[in-house]
């Protein structure tokens, strides 16, 4: 239904609506609450304690002080509570100062803070008194910043629920079965809880069906994993232990070793080999998947390698060519000439080739394989299924071997690789020692410049990745453009390169080549570094505005460096006081497992912003707000292999579920 329809909305009011992403009825009650207002019991601020989360009243005593861009900074208020004094600051809402007047009484909930004599509130939900004080209960507060007013968009959410009356396309016998409450009145309950305990509840029942739903989306959109084998390997264990033994001049780990083992079977199987590698930065992925690359080229089939960027491809190239000296390698990428792609993919179609490695060029239409029996997909997260079943197509039931080096939560890969088999490699080579990583402030920049300069003259190199690549109107955060021009003043004696998405390939290409050369002591980059780059004597990575970066792609970064047995550091660099950023930093500081810091992000951010949207958009309703456990993710995907193995309804729920993620062909993750 149109917003327009719904009491109080006009159309100035459906504009700030759409602001948010919200053009209908079924959009608003799917924006769910940031945080709620607990009005049954409020307490005096100076018997409170440091971290304490509570809801206090108190007189604005200040204009608010701000200091702050568009995007960040803070404001600051003092306040009285009876002759109590106190603060109350926002980090990063540089909005709020527009709804807060002196001398009026407001009520806070947040968390408690106290430095020395001083308290003050961090970060709180606020609402004046005279209107929460017509209100009861727990009240849901909506991060709508200043296009709306709080009572307004609660009682637009309330009236969407009741027009949308959100139906479960969850089987009856099923819901029945595990006991899931009604999704009408578990909307109900999100937008207007009776209780902390009813709201997770319903909460958790959300989740279970936003999950089912998007899990049977995959499932339909891939349709049966089990495929019989058409391919005959006739490559032996003695003919692959011999391979290995001779090609690489390292012992294997044990996870290496149970990778090749899982690899062989599945390639020796009746059925076709759906995999997914997974391990952390530098376990070893690559030279596992050489033995797969073995066992089909052995055996007289062909092999092809995609790979997200031409770096990273042509880094793959090189290795590949090194590794299989006696068989025919090629490469295929975008920046190649007409003439060039035209003779590789005749070679290509005649069988000439053995194994090709290449970009996204490696997916049109007319390249032709003679005999592909082998897919490998490297840095899988950065393709959408669509792009992986391209590839495919190539081939009759090839098999598939996909790697990702950005660790996977266990809930997102029950999603994102709900059709493959999981190898998870968990050890890394010896010879690796630990990255020291360190939190650093702005100030301490000019002190970190010595440091790399001194690793400069002992041979070392250095990365500088910033999140962007030109400067801004703000100025709130630094470009590469910026920091190469400013590093360069300052280390007039270093050789600095700059690197960045804009540049074209062969530009990219050449300053990694030098990089890698060590004609280059410092690369100043964005994120174009953050996959595959191999380059032993880097020991220095820093991170400009470190906050501004997922958990996951900061330990990605760091994995830049300590890829030899020299000693490397990782430099966080942050102007942030926010607690949440800092504490954020901290976990990458204190953990070198990519795992664990998988998790960390995966809760932090939730799967929707764990989701890409670069082809295709958001495809999923944002679940970060909802309190919901990873048990309802378990919950989802089994109800969703019960639904399958049932047979029924399945073309009503295929209608629905890939209507509903119509744009789910173009995932990738983030």
């Amino acid at each position: 239904m149109e917003l327009t329809k719904i009491r109080y909305v006009n159309e100035k009011r459906a504009q700030e609506f759409n602001k948010l992403g919200i053009f209908d009825t079924a959009q608003l009650v799917q924006f769910f609450p940031r945080s709620y207002l607990d009005l049954r019991e409020s307490q005096l601020l100076k018997y409170a304690y440091h971290n304490d989360i509570v809801l206090t009243a108190g007189k604005v005593l200040s204009v608010p002080m701000s200091r702050y861009y568009k995007r960040g900074g803070l404001v600051k208020i003092r306040c009285e509570q009876e002759g109590f004094m106190f603060s109350v600051v926002w980090f990063n809402q540089p909005y709020v100062s527009e709804k807060l007047k002196v001398g009026e009484e407001y009520l806070f909930y947040g968390r408690v803070r106290v430095e020395g004599f001083e308290v003050s509130l961090v970060n709180p939900s606020f609402e004046p008194c005279e209107k929460v004080f017509r209100l009861k209960g727990i009240v849901p507060q909506y991060a709508i910043k200043n296009y709306l007013n709080q009572k307004l968009f609660r009682d637009a959410v309330k009236i969407a629920v009741d027009v949308e009356k959100p139906k479960s396309i969850i089987p009856l016998e099923l819901q029945a079965k595990y006991g899931l409450m009604n999704l009408y009145e578990a909307y109900k309950e999100v937008h207007s809880p009776t209780s902390f305990e009813s709201m997770k509840k319903a909460s958790n029942r959300i989740a279970v069906e936003e999950y089912f739903s998007i899990i049977s989306a995959f499932k339909f959109i891939k349709g049966d994993k089990t495929q019989v084998r058409l391919n005959r390997y006739t490559t032996t264990a003695e003919q692959l232990l011999e391979f290995i033994v001779m090609r690489f001049p390292f012992e294997f780990t044990e996870g290496q070793k149970k990778a090749v083992n899982d690899i062989f079977a599945d390639m020796k199987g009746e059925s076709v080999m759906n995999r997914l590698m997974q391990g952390d930065v530098g376990s070893g992925k690559t030279a596992v998947s050489q033995c797969a690359i073995f066992i089909a080229v052995n055996s007289g089939y062909q092999v092809a390698m995609l790979a997200p960027t031409e770096v990273l491809a042509r880094q793959n190239y090189e290795s590949i060519k090194n590794v299989f000296p006696d068989y025919n390698v090629a490469l295929i990428t975008g920046s190649m000439t007409a003439k060039e792609k035209r003779e590789t993919k005749q070679m290509l179609q005649n069988g000439f080739i053995n194994i090709i490695v290449g970009t996204h060029a490696l997916l049109t239409e007319d390249v032709e394989f003679k005999k592909l029996s082998l897919c490998i997909c490297d840095e899988q997260q950065r393709f959408g299924v669509a792009q992986r079943s391209s590839l495919l197509s190539k081939g009759i039931t090839p098999d598939v071997l996909v790697m990702s080096a950005t660790p996977i939560p266990r809930t997102l890969s029950l999603i994102f690789y709900g059709d493959l088999d999981i190898t998870t490699i968990h050890d890394k080579p010896k010879m690796r020692v630990e990255i020291q990583t360190n939190i650093v402030p702005q100030h301490k920049y000019l002190d970190m410049l010595g440091f790399i300069k001194n690793e400069v003259k002992e041979g070392r190199q250095a990365y500088f990745v910033c999140p962007k690549i030109e400067g801004d109107e703000e100025g709130s955060v630094m470009s590469a453009t910026e920091l190469f021009e400013d590093i360069k003043s300052k280390l007039p004696d270093e050789r600095i390169g700059l690197l960045h998405g804009k540049m074209k390939d062969k530009e990219k290409n050449a300053i990694m080549e030098e990089f890698k050369n060590k004609n280059l002591d410092i690369l100043v980059s964005t994120t174009v570094v953050e996959v595959g780059v191999d380059v032993p004597d880097a020991s220095v990575m820093v991170i400009y505005d470190a906050e501004r970066f997922g958990l996951s792609q900061l330990h990605q970064l760091r994995g830049r460096v300590g890829r030899s047995n020299i000693k490397s550091y990782c430099f966080l660099m942050t102007k942030t006081n926010d607690e949440k950023g800092l504490e954020r930093l901290k976990v990458i500081k204190d953990n070198s497992d990519g795992f664990k810091i998988s998790e960390h992000d995966y809760k932090m951010r939730g799967a929707g912003d764990f989701m890409g949207d670069k082809q295709s958009g958001k495809f999923m309703h944002d679940l970060g707000s909802l309190n919901y456990t990873t048990e309802s993710i378990f919950l989802a995907k089994k109800l969703s292999d019960e639904f399958f193995d049932s047979g029924k309804n399945i073309d009503v729920v295929r209608e629905i579920a890939l209507k509903k993620y119509e744009k789910i062909k173009d995932i990738t993750l983030n």
